[in-house]
């Protein structure tokens, strides 16, 4: 004799959650919850990088200055992985040409890409592509070596877009020549250097605590 209590059929009006449950009546999935995340950190590091551009510059003769811009960029690369930290350093750009003073100098809007550093400004997002691309090599690498494999991949994104759209727009906007363009780049090389060590040694603090900023690399216990 059955009754309502050994009754394990479902009821009409009563909510199903067996593994037969209609998607409606499931838990909300978390990818609703990763895109707040994910636009969250874009619109942070875009913040970062607007702050890194606040320090004083340290001016030189090409009428290019030496910023923190580029640190900003790289990390930004580096901890948030190539299609994030483009989005950010992207955003970053739009609102600096949309007028908002949030470039070198505290200057901002489309006048800026009739100066010499047009071709390092422009070149900032993919710079942080490439970054996030290298860096998921580098952060495959025994944990002892993986500050120096990072700030390599910083160091390779810099020199394979910011340097070379740099100079073109050295060559652009100043009307000098290659070898012109390059001796003034070469300027730029050493405090390049030691803005990519030291986003090497914040990104493996960062991702220490928090590990799952990069989902696009497979997690693994690291070697020592």
């Amino acid at each position: 004799m059955s009754s309502a209590f050994d009754d394990t059929t479902t009821r009409p009006g009563a909510p199903a959650d067996g593994p037969d449950a209609p998607a409606s009546a499931l838990p909300a999935p978390r990818t609703r919850r990763r895109r707040a995340t994910d636009v969250a950190l874009v619109a942070t590091f875009a913040a970062f990088v607007a702050a890194c551009a606040l320090v004083p510059p340290i001016p030189t003769g090409s009428g290019v200055p030496i910023t923190l811009q580029t640190f900003g960029v790289i990390l930004a690369g580096l901890v948030l992985g190539p299609l994030r930290g483009f989005l950010a350093v992207t955003l970053y750009l739009v609102v600096g040409l949309a007028g908002v003073p949030v470039f070198a100098e505290l200057t901002g809007g489309l006048g800026v890409l009739g100066k010499p550093s047009v071709g390092y400004l422009l070149s900032f997002p993919l710079a942080a592509a490439v970054a996030g691309l290298l860096a998921r090599v580098a952060l495959r690498a025994p944990l002892r070596w993986r500050w120096a494999a990072l700030a390599a991949a910083g160091l390779g994104a810099s020199f394979l877009t910011v340097h070379p759209s740099g100079i073109a727009g050295l060559m652009w906007r100043l009307g000098v020549d290659l070898p012109a363009a390059f001796a003034i780049d070469v300027v730029y090389w050493p405090g390049d250097v030691v803005k990519n060590l030291l986003a090497g040694a914040v990104t493996v603090a960062v991702l220490r605590a928090y590990p799952d900023l990069r989902r696009d690399v497979p997690a693994r216990a690291p070697r020592p």
